[in-house]
């Protein structure tokens, strides 16, 4: 029997397809993983980005996802299931994640309020090509007040 990977939106195919012959929860220190049979081959459900193992923390979340899938039946292995590890897994990448993403966002109102102010603004605007011949005589008239030395 071969075990490859699969993604939510695979499983949920499968499952509208009538496809999966068999679901088992298997229970891993840190929480609890999906397996499904199709035929002879088995899924490990990931994550969509990674493609590392999805875990649940929690069975009830789960069971909750399973259900929304269109899975009622499934069988359970806790053989290796840790209740400790699930107080010790952390996620310290998450706090630098939604940190970063929150002053992305911020930048980018903050942007986006700068540029609205800029196409807003009514003051009369002086040609690029009148600044530079006005800045031109700008600095030839100071040249030209130079005393050689």
């Amino acid at each position: 029997m071969t075990q490859e990977t699969i993604d939510h939106a695979t499983l949920f195919m499968l499952v509208g397809t009538k496809s999966v012959r068999r679901a088992r929860i298997v229970g891993q220190p840190g929480g609890w993983g999906i397996v499904i049979k199709q035929g002879t081959t088995e899924h490990v459900l990931t994550t969509q980005r990674s493609k590392e193992i999805r875990l649940f923390r929690k069975f009830e979340t789960l069971v909750g996802y399973l259900k929304s899938v269109g899975i009622v039946h499934f069988d359970v292995d806790a053989a290796n299931w840790n209740a400790d590890a699930l107080t010790t897994r952390q996620r310290p990448d998450t706090s630098v994640a939604m940190k970063q993403a929150h002053e992305a966002a911020a930048y980018d109102k903050w942007l986006r309020a700068e540029v609205q102010e800029a196409i807003n603004d009514t003051s009369p605007t002086i040609p690029h090509d009148e600044v530079m011949r006005s800045v031109r005589a700008a600095i030839k008239a100071v040249r030209s007040k130079r005393v050689p030395a």
